[in-house]
């Protein structure tokens, strides 16, 4: 594998490239993020991956500086997996000069959920994966459902934008008790990991209550916001969504059986879960 921090040596060595399948990530790398590895050489080949973790999406009070990175781990874990170029830049290689131009996801989509809770969070998400895009110029790229609103912003913004850039999505990588994986995960103590699987839990409560009939998703959201404070939560959001624009449904998407989608985020102890489930 090939590691490589400059654009300019990663635009050449990919030159002629036509298939390639491209995989962006912040480090940390766990078996999710190995998984989405193996999905991309389905859909394409060389795979690149990418390492950086990117200040343009971490609020102020956010964890930017503390971000686990542990680079020489991901390294080994990354040839394990057969990926042919590492993508890996400095904050100088990514924004040699100040990033004043920024891609701004529409504010109906970019600001509710996760975007009403981070500030911001989106416009750096999409602006450093258009950047990105720009570097590898991938045929595939895949992404996590566990980010479930991202995927959309960033399928959107190919889409709008017309980039020659497939957008797959890849099903979220779970423990054997259902938590979702994630490098954050690694700050939990070890009581609050035990705890953790309440999450997915509580979001399975709710989309069997859905499943069950039961049209009035505000009621079943404010439950689910109990049970997880009644454990020592603080949960942000506890959401029914359509899937195709994260709206709240109304009587009639609900009675059409309309496809939809729970998403959650909360607070435990200090570290900040996400998760969501297809209903």
């Amino acid at each position: 594998m090939k590691i490589i921090s400059s654009i300019e040596e990663l635009r050449d060595h990919l030159r002629g490239q036509l298939r390639t399948a491209f995989v962006a990530t912040m480090g940390n790398l766990h078996e999710g993020h190995l998984s989405l590895m193996r999905l991309a050489r389905t859909h394409g080949d060389p795979v690149v991956a990418s390492i950086f973790v990117n200040r343009l999406q971490f609020g102020p009070n956010e964890d930017f500086d503390k971000y686990p990175r542990t680079f020489q781990a991901d390294v080994e874990k990354l040839e394990k997996e057969g990926v042919y170029v590492l993508f890996a830049p400095t904050e100088k290689d990514m924004y040699p000069e100040p990033q004043e131009y920024r891609v701004q996801p529409p504010n109906d989509l970019g600001n509710i959920l996760e975007g009403e809770f981070r500030p911001g969070f989106f416009t750096g998400v999409s602006t450093v994966v258009m950047k990105l895009f720009s570097c590898v110029q991938p045929r595939v790229a895949v992404f996590g459902k566990k980010d479930y609103q991202q995927l959309m912003i960033v399928r959107n913004m190919a889409r709008q934008f017309a980039l020659p850039t497939e957008i797959i999505g890849a099903e979220t990588y779970r423990a054997e008790d259902g938590l979702a994986l994630s490098s954050r995960n690694g700050y939990l103590s070890a009581e609050e990991r035990a705890e953790a699987p309440l999450l997915y839990k509580v979001l399975n409560d709710v989309a069997n209550e859905v499943r069950g009939g039961q049209l009035n998703t505000s009621e079943v959201e404010k439950k689910a916001m109990s049970v997880l404070a009644e454990r020592g939560w603080n949960p942000d959001y506890v959401a029914v969504r359509k899937r195709i624009d994260l709206q709240p449904p109304s009587a009639g998407d609900m009675a059409q059986g309309a496809p939809l989608v729970v998403l959650a985020a909360a607070k435990l102890g200090s570290t900040r879960l996400i998760d969501n489930l297809e209903i």
